[in-house]
């Protein structure tokens, strides 16, 4: 059974240029988690969604959220789909034939894929090219400084899980090393 960092993977080594692109897994922002986030050097963003199953992806379109300032509560694919969003575009990557396409929102981009778990060579289609739900630069509507810093927060995280994993490492309290600084 393929497993989706292993779908991942397949995804942004055959589609993603890294010299031209910021690619992000596993992203929060909008109110909730992109499965991948790739931002071109323009600025135009694209999120894709990733579904392996049918309750899934039925799922994806009852997730609702409250705006933390206002109150207002609000469906995912609502927000995306009238332009009030983060993201130029927005794509499913399915298996293929799992979904009828009449079923998936105008708005919305089709990659399907096919794993062939003999020789595991994962070969992705293009069905539908996403509709850019508005034409506003991500870095217009994100603070870039704050998103590098986060960024780099979170890979100096993720080395520390990883290092810890084979090895006991103890830290102190982040929050007492802030007070020691005032």
């Amino acid at each position: 059974m393929l497993k989706i960092e292993e779908l991942v993977h397949a995804y942004i080594h055959s589609h993603c240029d890294f010299e031209k692109e910021i690619v992000l897994t596993n992203h929060f922002h909008s109110d909730w988690e992109a499965d991948l986030l790739i931002i071109d050097s323009l600025g135009f963003s694209h999120e894709i969604e990733i579904k392996f199953s049918k309750n899934d992806f039925k799922n994806d379109f009852k997730k609702s959220y409250l705006n933390a300032v206002t109150g207002e509560k609000f469906l995912k694919h609502d927000k995306i789909s009238c332009g009030d969003y983060v993201c130029n575009a927005f794509s499913f990557l399915l298996p293929m034939g799992m979904i009828e396409h009449d079923a998936i929102p105008e708005h919305c981009g089709i990659i399907e894929f096919y794993h062939n778990a003999d020789n595991w060579n994962t070969e992705f289609y293009l069905i539908r090219q996403p509709q850019k739900v508005h034409q506003e630069s991500y870095w217009k509507l994100n603070d870039k400084d704050l998103f590098l810093r986060k960024m780099a927060l979170n890979l100096l995280q993720r080395k520390m899980e990883i290092k810890g994993k084979h090895e006991e490492l103890i830290f102190k309290n982040p929050f007492e090393i802030k007070k020691i600084k005032k």
